[in-house]
């Protein structure tokens, strides 16, 4: 039995079938993305979404969609679904479904009458291309079918209205045919692996709606240009094989180029199999380097965002070439804009100031999944000028004072993962003294410090390192830890933020913590009190006056409540680290029980993929982005340490 199966009942209800979405990647910045039922409900759904480096580096969706007919005695059976006005559905194809697979492929099986027709989806991987594969499993009579493709050309984020400045051309191309609707975009091949008819008949398809954008507050109707039809008839046991691309392809290698994507795919037969699918999901080679998406469907590469995700994205799933090429690729980009302010093309918000620090934390892993010496051997050189370059003030934003502590300036600008903001001003103005931030730092030391400790002529540069170490403790237990257990979460001056929020746990849940275990164990019984959901870990307690769980709403209501309460999966896999380390190996039950949760995730939302956060209460809907790379590398690390733990177990009894 597959694990990701829906069978007939959920399929056609459309309060069930709607909310699940799917996503698939060519790992290369190009995208499909959709619901499990074919419907688009967001803008940024698409058959084919494609970045256009030449324009911007945005997602930009060209095909919307692909509408099939079957026609039997001159009967036709339309199998789309588009959402209307008055919440209107048609032409109500998802009647017609009997089953939605996505173990290997997304697999739609629809009956119409004694007609079964299987409909499986591939994205190439490092091309602008999808296959579809339809295969006809019965019919008692001479059966037709018809494709008729909604075009859009425009950014992901936009929406477009009927015009007059379209390119209603077609020129025929090997099976199909190519056209583009406006300038600067590339032409959109639509090609078959069998001779098929084209019939020129354009029109647009005006007022499809988005509701998932109409409950954001945002603009949700858009038309499309239909410019025709193809026609082909179809045999029983025949499969017809559908490509479109952004280049013209050779019909003659669909079935050999399908096969050979099937054959390197991960079977999402597992909750780990899932994460793992999910995981690679979010790469993205292009003539640059390689790197970590931060998520689907409107993210780009982000610093902070690709090193939380990194371990768990590449090693936790045993894929370290990758690990080091993208951290090759990062440390390249990082050393530019500290060695010579220079921004990054492809990787957003590298000037952030805790950037080195999360650069370190992510080696940091790297070493726990090899040794010292070999962590010592590939970034040994890295760590020593990251630190220098912080304690020597090269990385902007980021002063180190005489007590050891850090701080940074965020008044005016956010400059933490909590970078909520109106009109540029933060809403929660982390500046001074933050406590992830010193946390990373003292651990980031301590690291270093444990790679060269055994190496004789490294004996000062270690000693300067624990002398340095045991002052940042000394001042980070003086300035964050209060009276009731728990953390400030950020000093400046004389004001200190008494918010219980999750970067305290972010500071017991590293390898090196400034607190001791019975300090460590009191902030993790707050945490667990107030802060942890199935879900992962709220931004905010509940307790204070401006917990908001529900990221709904307009724009601007959602910008106020992102970090006022939702919970974020990622924060979970800092929880578990900190958890092992009260706990050790008794802590493995609690842990597994709590990753329940998220595997009960696999069949919502986007399927085999975790959310951008969660609603901080019951039910704890999904919202934000469908698929987070950090919130996916967090639970796969987090099950790799389980594993790991549950190994130590069986070998030790």
């Amino acid at each position: 039995m597959s694990y990701l199966k829906f069978d007939k009942s959920l399929m056609i209800n459309l309060e069930q079938s709607l909310p699940k979405e799917m996503l698939r990647t060519n790992k290369s910045g190009a995208y499909h993305c959709t619901t499990i039922v074919g419907c688009n409900t967001r803008k940024q759904h698409g058959l084919l979404v494609i970045p256009i480096p030449e324009m911007d580096d945005k997602a930009h969706v060209l095909l919307s969609s692909l509408d099939e007919t079957v026609i039997q005695h001159g009967a036709p059976f339309n199998l789309g679904l588009h959402q209307y006005g008055n919440n209107i559905f048609s032409p109500n194809g998802h009647k017609y479904i009997r089953q939605f697979d996505c173990e290997s492929v997304p697999t739609l099986t629809y009956r119409v009458g004694g007609v079964i027709l299987t409909k499986e989806k591939v994205f190439i991987s490092h091309e602008n291309r999808i296959l579809i594969k339809y295969t006809l499993v019965d019919a008692h009579s001479e059966t037709t079918l018809q494709f008729r493709p909604f075009l859009a050309f425009r950014n992901a984020n936009d929406l477009v209205v009927e015009n007059n400045a379209i390119r209603k051309e077609v020129r025929d191309v090997e099976n199909g045919i190519a056209t583009c609707l406006y300038e600067g975009y590339p032409e959109l091949y639509m090609q078959f692996n069998k001779p098929v008819k084209w019939v020129g008949d354009g029109h647009w398809y005006n007022g499809v709606e988005y509701y998932k954008d109409r409950d954001r507050g945002l603009p949700y109707k858009e038309d499309l240009w239909v410019p025709g039809y193809f026609e082909m008839p179809i045999k029983k046991g025949e499969s017809i094989i559908f490509s479109a691309s952004t280049f013209p392809t050779d019909p003659a290698l669909y079935q050999e180029t399908y096969e050979a994507e099937l054959s390197v795919r991960t079977n999402r037969t597992s909750f780990y199999n899932c994460l793992k699918n999910s995981a690679k999901q979010f790469y993205l080679k292009n003539p640059h380097g390689l790197y970590i998406m931060a998520g689907y469907p409107w993210y780009n590469v982000r610093a902070r965002d690709e090193l939380i995700a990194l371990p768990g994205c590449t090693l936790s799933i045993d894929h370290r070439k990758d690990y080091e090429e993208m951290m090759s690729t990062f440390l390249g980009a990082l050393n530019r804009f500290i060695d010579h302010g220079e921004k990054d093309r492809t990787i957003h918000e590298i000037d952030l100031p805790d950037i080195p620090l999360w650069t370190i934390w992510a080696i940091q892993q790297f070493r726990r999944h090899t040794d010292s010496d070999e962590c010592r051997r590939v970034y040994g050189n890295d760590l020593r000028k990251l630190l220098s370059d912080i304690m020597e003030g090269r990385v902007p934003n980021l002063t180190l004072h005489d007590n050891g502590l850090l701080s940074s300036e965020g008044a005016d600008k956010p400059v933490t993962w909590l970078s909520a903001s109106v009109e540029g001003r933060p809403i929660i103005p982390r500046t001074g003294y933050i406590v992830e931030f010193n946390a990373l730092w003292y651990n980031a030391v301590r690291f270093v410090a444990s790679l060269y400790e055994h190496i004789d002529e490294e004996n000062e540069y270690v000693a300067s390192l624990e002398a340095l170490a045991e002052k940042i403790k000394e001042s980070f237990l003086a300035t964050f830890l209060n009276d009731y257990g728990y953390l400030y979460d950020y000093v400046n001056g004389t004001y200190t933020d008494v918010e219980v929020r999750p970067n305290m746990v972010i500071s017991i849940g590293l390898d090196y913590s400034p607190l001791d275990r019975r300090q460590r164990r009191k902030v993790l019984d707050l945490a667990t009190r107030e802060l942890l959901t199935p879900k992962g870990l709220r931004s905010l307690s509940p307790k204070s006056y401006a917990y908001n769980p529900t990221y709904v709403g307009g724009p601007l209501e959602r910008e106020y409540a992102v970090h006022q309460g939702p919970a974020r999966p990622w924060l979970f896999g800092f929880y578990a680290d900190a958890y092992f380390r009260v706990f050790g190996i008794s802590g493995v039950g609690f842990i597994e029980r709590m990753l329940i949760g998220y595997e009960d995730e696999m069949t919502e939302g986007c399927i085999g993929s975790l959310s951008e956060m969660y609603d901080g209460n019951p039910p704890y809907t999904g919202r934000g982005a469908v698929s987070t790379a950090k919130n996916v590398g967090e639970i796969l690390r987090t099950l790799r340490s389980v594993n790991e733990f549950n190994k130590l177990q069986t070998s030790e009894s």
